[in-house]
């Protein structure tokens, strides 16, 4: 297995690196043609590097990643940007053949399922053994985590329970509070559900808090989840979990294995030169799964395939263990009414990822109108509602990470007078209580000041991060919950109800079609709000149903006319087998990825493939964050025509493009209600480009102006228009 894979990771660096050397200059800092005219950026544009950008240059290269496989560009989305404009049908057919990767890994571990079949038999005897499985993540993976908690198990658990005669044979193995056993945890806890706390991603010590304060023991199973392989917070989880069973009076490597997992999505021989890393992938007593399909389909994007395999991966090592578990108790006809129709086997359920992703792209047509709608909404000034319930944590996760990925605003909290954010969400709940119970099947779970600030305070020292990490934790605690309220009540309807020219997106999951014969139900309610207030409606059907059934059903909603300017997807995936729904979660993932990415791409706000209005909000984007402007400003200055007419041809370093990023982010903190959702890379993109074709200093103001008034898509191809 090793062998294979290391030929075939190393194969594929380097065809994608040969490639993008070849197709794009700016993706590499050598061979880079010598100034005839010798300019001094940083003099050019008066600037002194801050303290901040010194330190991240010179003490931070950990965090510095883009030699990591998941940062470079992917071939087959390079000019996703300009296609999307053109033709958006065939823009999001390019988003959706990345997904194509996923399954060519899947085919691996379908050969080699060994680590896999050990993570189910791990699973299997812990909750015989009445022991908990504890999944922790940061962001993307964070947020899969939590929905593994509380979309597959407590739901699942919950149905269990309400058939009386199968619980009662259950219950004396399992125990009463089964449901409590798997605990989805992401850095930050619930609160970061909404947004990323700043400095707790970069803290190994935050992991090690958390999994003592979720009170995880030896014995445990743990699974730490992260798409890069880099993270901090989660490698301070596993390695934490690891000196649990290092502290004993007798280690055996073996064992503490057999428990213990690290999920993740790059190549070894990529991640050894990071200590952090290097420190996991050399631990005998750790097993590590990975998972590497290749780069994103935007750049970097680690939301849509890293953590698309890995949601589908552990929730179907869950699933199997669940079969096997259950099957010690139950009879055939016991499993069948519990949605297990036949036998699990991991490599049954692994080969069903490609069905599900046909059936998604068989719908191009009918996203492709979705997308335009949603984007021509944002354009004109308007905002987008979604309502969900069985799909509720698969529309919020997407809906929260578009705001760091796009530099959008972030949810609004009930304190804000004026709608902000460009999205919301909602599900039928009375009110914001009872919402965040529906959400998370349990009671919301923050971090306490008294348990984090103490070691917070003594054992961080770095005095930058321990300065964000304290900023954090005040926006951390249980009280959070109380600002975000996505329920359908008077107060949402109040302030933040359709107006006209908005959007309603109402997304349905078998058997949720069939509460749209009801009148009275929430979702028709919600579909028939916004068509009266006259707002735009779309409907996302996720069904295990017939087309012709479900045109049925929607006939009967006054003001929903998909024949119209409404718009109607249909994704038909089978229920059948699939107990915990992970199949059609998973149809939903990928489309509301591709979807939200190509509204973003239409709006300006991709360049190429790249993320350029990516939020550098922790160390690691600041990272990704520099590397864009060095890359993009590098590609114009590589252009023959810039030296015909402007008699300079030089290359800027990461160095000279981290001090113009962090001399923007001062910038725009200082201007935030001016700047809105304005993106530090795009705005030190122009600015270096302006001082340097006009050999002058451009300011922040005049650089800032030119972003809002033409945009950087704009910006770029007047540039190289000039140069042609």
């Amino acid at each position: 297995m090793n062998s294979n894979r290391i030929f075939f990771t190393s194969f594929i660096i380097l065809a994608f690196l040969f490639l993008a050397f070849k197709v794009s200059p700016s993706w590499r800092q050598e061979d880079q043609p010598v100034s005839k005219t010798k300019v001094n950026l940083l003099q050019l544009l008066g600037i002194t590097p801050s303290s901040e950008s010194v330190d991240y240059v010179q003490n931070k290269t950990e965090f510095q990643l883009h030699t990591l496989l998941t940062e470079q560009r992917h071939l087959k989305t390079w000019n996703l940007s300009n296609r999307i404009q053109k033709d958006c049908e065939s823009g999001l057919q390019m988003l959706f053949s990345v997904d194509d990767d996923i399954v060519k890994r899947l085919e691996v571990l379908i050969r080699e399922p060994a680590l896999l079949e050990q993570a189910v038999q791990a699973v299997e005897e812990t909750l015989l053994s009445n022991h908990k499985i504890y999944i922790y993540g940061c962001g993307a993976t964070g947020r899969l985590a939590k929905q593994m908690e509380s979309t597959f198990w407590r739901p699942f658990w919950k149905k269990v329970k309400r058939r009386g005669k199968i619980w009662s044979k259950i219950k004396p193995h399992l125990g009463e509070f089964i449901e409590e056993h798997l605990i989805g945890e992401m850095t930050g806890g619930d609160r970061a559900l909404i947004s990323s706390l700043e400095g707790f991603e970069d803290l190994q010590l935050i992991g090690h808090l958390q999994l003592e304060d979720r009170k995880i023991k030896k014995g445990d199973v743990v699974f730490c989840v992260t798409e890069g392989g880099e993270t901090s917070s989660v490698i301070g989880t596993i390695l934490s979990a690891l000196d649990q069973w290092k502290k004993a009076k007798t280690y055996d490597p073996k064992k503490a294995k057999k428990k213990l997992y690290f999920i993740y999505n790059n190549p070894d021989e990529i991640l050894h030169p990071f200590l952090r890393s290097r420190k996991v992938l050399e631990e005998p007593g750790i097993t590590k799964i990975n998972l590497t399909t290749g780069p994103q389909a935007i750049t970097g994007s680690t939301r849509m395939q890293a953590t698309t395999i890995e949601t589908f991966v552990v929730g179907n090592i869950l699933q199997t263990a669940l079969d096997r578990t259950l099957r010690k108790f139950l009879s055939n006809k016991d499993m069948s009414k519990l949605g297990f129709k036949k036998e699990h086997t991991l490599e049954k359920k692994l080969k069903e990822f490609s069905l599900i992703l046909k059936e998604v792209k068989n719908n191009l047509p009918a996203i492709a109108k979705f997308t335009k709608l949603e984007a021509s909404t944002y354009k004109t000034g308007h905002f987008s509602t979604y309502f969900a319930q069985e799909g509720l944590i698969t529309v919020f996760i997407d809906s929260t990470e578009r705001s760091p990925t796009f530099r959008l605003f972030p949810l609004d909290t009930v304190k804000e007078e004026k709608r902000k954010s460009w999205i919301q969400v909602w599900t039928p709940a009375a009110n914001l209580k009872q919402a965040w119970q529906a959400f998370l099947g349990r009671s919301f779970r923050g971090l306490s000041s008294g348990f984090y600030k103490k070691p917070f305070e003594t054992k961080i020292e770095d005095a930058y991060l321990k300065k964000a990490a304290l900023e954090s934790l005040k926006n951390a605690g249980n009280n959070q919950q109380s600002l975000y309220n996505f329920s359908f009540s008077d107060f949402n309807l109040k302030n933040r109800g359709p107006e006209q020219g908005d959007l309603g997106v109402l997304v349905l999951i078998s058997p949720e079609e069939k509460l749209l014969k009801k009148s009275n139900s929430d979702f028709r309610k919600f579909i028939e709000l916004f068509s009266k207030e006259g707002a735009a409606t779309a409907m996302i059907l996720i069904t295990d149903n017939s087309q012709k059934s479900i045109f049925k059903l929607i006939r009967k909603i006054h003001g929903f006319d998909p024949e119209g300017d409404d718009s109607l997807v249909f994704v038909h995936i089978k229920k059948n087998n699939d107990p915990l729904g992970i199949n059609q979660q998973i149809a939903l993932k990928i489309l509301l990825n591709a979807h939200s990415t190509a509204v973003m791409a239409r709006l300006g706000k991709v360049i190429g493939n790249t993320m350029t209005n990516v939020s550098p909000s922790n160390l690691k984007l600041i990272g990704r964050a520099t590397y864009l402007v060095q890359s993009h400003v590098n590609d114009v200055l590589s252009r023959p025509q810039w030296l015909k007419l402007y008699g300079i041809q030089k290359s800027i370093s990461y160095g000279e493009a981290n001090a113009v990023l962090f001399e923007a982010i001062g910038f725009l903190k200082d201007k935030k209600r001016e700047a809105g959702q304005t993106a530090e890379v795009a705005l030190s993109i122009i600015r270096i480009l302006e001082s340097l074709r006009l050999k002058e200093r451009a300011s922040q103001e005049e650089a800032l102006s030119i972003l809002k008034n033409m945009g950087l898509s704009q910006y770029l191809l007047n540039v190289t228009s000039q140069q042609n």
